[in-house]
Formats: C-alpha cells, sequence, structure tokens
C-alpha cells in the first residue's frame, strides 16, 4: 500500500510540474501571438484548467511535504502534550473541512456537467473536480498526518518511563 501511495504522490508531483510548465507556455504563447494579431482563443481556456489542476494539486503536494505557511506564536512555548494535542484538534478540523469540500465539490461537478467551455468541447466539471481530487488527495495526507502525531504522541509518553528504567 505504501509502495502504491508512493508512486501516487511522485505522479501527482510530474502531473502538476508538468501542468505548470505547459500552463507557463501557454499563457506565454498567447500573448506572443497577440503582437501578431493572432488569436487562440482555446488557449485561455486550456490555461484555466491548468491552472486549477496545478494550484490544487500543488496545494496538496505542499500540505503533504508540510511546506504551508504556520502560525506557531501561540503554541510554541506550551508543553509537548499540549502542543500535540492542539496539533490534532486543528488536524480534525482540516479533515472536517475536507471531507466537506468534496461532498459539496462532487454536487457541483455534477451541477457543471452540462457547462462547456466557450472554446473547448468538454465540460466545465473538469475544472471543478480538479478541487475534489486534491481534497480527497489531502484527506489521505491528513490521516497520515494524524496517524504519525498519534504515534509521536504514544512514543513521548513512553520515553521518560524508559529512562528512568535505565538509570
Amino acid at each position: 500500500m505504501r509502495k502504491f501511495y508512493t508512486i501516487l504522490c511522485k505522479a501527482e508531483l510530474i502531473f502538476c510540474g508538468a501542468g505548470f510548465i505547459a500552463l507557463v507556455s501557454m499563457v506565454f504563447l498567447s500573448a506572443i501571438l497577440r503582437l501578431f494579431r493572432f488569436s487562440m482563443a482555446w488557449n485561455i481556456d486550456m490555461a484555466l484548467l491548468l491552472l486549477a489542476w496545478t494550484a490544487f494539486l500543488g496545494a496538496d503536494i505542499a500540505w503533504r511535504e508540510g511546506r504551508l505557511v504556520g502560525v506557531d506564536l501561540v503554541t510554541r512555548r506550551l508543553p509537548n502534550t499540549l502542543q500535540k494535542i492542539i496539533e490534532l484538534i486543528v488536524y480534525f478540523a482540516i479533515l472536517t473541512v475536507l471531507v466537506l469540500i468534496v461532498i459539496f465539490g462532487i454536487q457541483l461537478s455534477w451541477t457543471e456537467r452540462l457547462r462547456r467551455f466557450q472554446s473547448l468541447p468538454i465540460p466545465y466539471s473538469l475544472v471543478t473536480i480538479s478541487l475534489v481530487t486534491a481534497a480527497f488527495s489531502m484527506i489521505i495526507s491528513t490521516f497520515i498526518k494524524i496517524h504519525r502525531c498519534i504515534h509521536s504522541f504514544k512514543h513521548r509518553e513512553k520515553e521518560p518511563a524508559l529512562e528512568e528504567a535505565g538509570k
């Protein structure tokens, strides 16, 4: 299961990187072609699609790797046990929000299934499903974070007892 998850994370990283490169290239090409009065209307719609996917998958990558901005001014000076408890509360709040995003995102994607892009014959729900996909992936990452937090919490409780037994 871990090997599958590792492969999935690498595929997500590659897809996100390639999507970002394609997004920047298409927007740059569109800007250059406008100088020559040549318009590619589909380019903007494709850029919107790529922007949604790369932004949301990039958010999942940042969440999984712990690269999101965090504020620990309040918890920094608290005891480790209390820090872990607050961390778990925050993770469960994030998990709740992510589950709601998946539920309502699926409903929104279903509603948007008939709407089409202006210049592409694909449903607009491909944009909204990117949020659902990233939120689902973030749920998995959050469960892993919760598991690690609980494991480290249990591990830290046992450490003082082991140190005393060794003396």
